[in-house]
């Protein structure tokens, strides 16, 4: 029995190392690549004999106003995550707590809206957009993110809903509470782990989505981090900033490894939250 276990911790941790190497490694290796230049981005050591930060620099000099596109980024993925979790937090209130006909059917719709792929629905959001008169605007691309972060923010937070104590709302309204100052001074500071986890979630799909930012914006500098780094060239068609990309890629993905990093317990603890019931 002592053996069979050992061996299982072994396994576990070797599989557990391969798992980490896998995925850390691409990460390793940008760094390593935008810290050379010359001949030196056709070497595979990963530790460069001379660090250059050259890449980094040509980055915010270079035609495209990369500078702006970290801006623009930031501004889409915080905002989108505020609408997503407003929204969230209300439908989850009705879906979670009231008692209401047809309301599997309602939740089954909302989880089958992300089912559709983006290029399905593509041309129908190009003409929304068109309508609403916010093509070419970095701003406007809040909306279609939103829609798209909706149905997964609204399912999450309405499982967590159902999971909070039913005392706590009758409390609520006996003091005179209403739907209202129960969402957001009851029940919010106990969602906070499943807020937290379902909002970084919304904010990596919004600074990391490519498709909707590169066909609703055509002005360079309206564009997010995705299409700034995809629309970088070289000299030449031939020459490919390999270095350069290798940067901007690190600077994209920075700050989601120290959001991850800064809020690790939260994510846990709103992914995992409910899963086991007493």
């Amino acid at each position: 029995m002592t053996n069979r276990s050992s061996g299982t911790t072994v396994f576990i941790y070797l599989a557990s190392a391969l798992v980490v190497l896998v995925s850390v490694y691409p990460f390793v290796y940008a760094i390593s690549t935008s810290l050379k230049t010359g001949t030196a981005l056709f070497n595979t050591q990963i530790i460069p004999d001379q660090a250059d930060l050259r890449n980094y620099a040509a980055l915010f000099e270079g035609v495209q106003p990369f500078g702006k596109s970290l801006v623009n980024s930031v501004m889409v993925a915080v905002m989108t995550v505020g609408f997503a979790m407003l929204i969230g937090v209300t439908a989850a209130y009705a879906l979670g707590r009231i008692r209401f006909k047809g309301k599997g059917l309602l939740l089954l719709c909302i989880l089958g809206v992300s089912m559709f792929p983006q290029v399905a629905v593509l041309s129908g959001m190009f003409e929304l957009i068109q309508w609403l008169g916010i093509y070419n605007k970095a701003w406007g691309l809040v909306l279609p993110y939103t829609i798209f972060t909706l149905p997964f923010t609204v399912w999450i937070l309405t499982t967590f809903m159902r999971e909070l104590p039913g005392e706590l709302e009758e409390a609520a309204i006996m003091d005179g509470c209403g739907p209202i100052r129960i969402i957001f001074q009851v029940f919010m500071p106990l969602l906070w782990p499943a807020l937290v986890s379902t909002g970084l979630l919304a904010f990596i799909g919004a600074w990391n989505e490519f498709m909707f930012a590169l066909t609703f914006v055509i002005n360079d500098t309206e564009r997010t981090v995705p299409v700034a780094i995809s629309l970088i060239a070289g000299a030449t068609a031939f020459e490919i900033p390999w270095g350069t990309i290798m940067a901007g890629s690190v600077i994209v993905t920075v700050p989601l490894l120290l959001l991850v990093f800064f809020f690790q317990k939260r994510i846990v603890s709103g992914l995992t939250a409910g899963a086991v019931k007493g």
